[in-house]
């Protein structure tokens, strides 16, 4: 999914303007706690430092989905970047029971790409997969050539996805995981189509997830009309604003689970 730029003016304001409450309020609640350390134990406090925690990390998510689609174009190896991931991926479950395979085809060579945001999509990917997982699951990541394409799969024996969520989950704020903001998907989606890629998922419940990305070694000849064009692309499916609103009225709920203590 792309934005077009008028849809992201109005989310970079809507998410400027709610940045600076929230802040507030997540500095008066520290300062609550270090002044008067009892308020730990009110009715609700834990909960509404989690959900004040959370909306900073929408926030945050909301910002990386506005700025998916502009890429920062650069050509490099793509074996050293892959054993990166790899090692990044495998040391964050170093202590867990969980099996992480990695395979790359001998044959890949460069790609052009924005690096950073390749790197958010598969990291993603990776994570969500040792979500899905059992305690002692397998997660792999391959990826092979395929004429002027990478073939890149994520694979996990989880949980898998029920057939009716499966083409709702790239949608902005589709979440079937505890504490996930709905973006994750989205934003990937968003990058890997900025690149002339596709991302496709096979799933099937208890049998495990299989996501697929299809990417394009080169790009074409002019870098910036390539970003343009994928950046302000036409929408083909239903704007993302109108789910934004909501958390306006998220912002202005918080402070009411609790009666501050009169600060001295």
């Amino acid at each position: 999914m792309q934005l077009n730029k008028n849809e992201q003016l109005v989310i970079s304001k809507i998410s400027h303007e709610l940045r600076n409450p929230l802040t507030i309020i997540y500095s008066t609640l520290q300062l609550i706690e270090s002044r008067h350390p009892e308020a730990r134990t009110f009715d609700h406090w834990h909960e509404l430092m989690q959900d004040v925690e959370f909306m900073s990390v929408l926030l945050d998510d909301l910002s990386r989905f506005n700025h998916a689609g502009a890429l920062n174009f650069s050509t490099f190896s793509f074996r050293p970047f892959w054993e990166y991931i790899s090692l990044s991926f495998a040391a964050s479950v170093a202590d867990t029971k969980l099996e992480y395979f990695s395979k790359i085809d001998s044959s890949i060579n460069q790609i052009t790409g924005d690096k950073t945001k390749l790197q958010e999509v598969f990291l993603n990917l990776l994570r969500n997969a040792a979500d899905a997982a059992s305690p002692d699951g397998t997660i792999s990541m391959t990826a092979e050539q395929s004429k002027d394409s990478i073939i890149i799969q994520v694979q996990d024996n989880g949980c898998g996805i029920s057939k009716e969520h499966l083409s709702s989950i790239f949608e902005p704020f589709t979440t079937y995981k505890k504490n996930g903001t709905g973006l994750g998907l989205s934003i990937s989606e968003s990058i890997i189509q900025a690149h002339g890629g596709t991302i496709e998922v096979d799933s099937a419940p208890q049998k495990g997830s299989t996501f697929r990305i299809t990417l394009p070694t080169k790009q074409c000849c002019n870098e910036n009309s390539c970003q343009q064009s994928s950046t302000w692309a036409r929408l083909s499916t239903p704007p993302l604003v109108k789910p934004v609103y909501k958390l306006i009225r998220i912002i202005t709920i918080i402070p009411c689970f609790v009666i501050f203590p009169t600060l001295p």
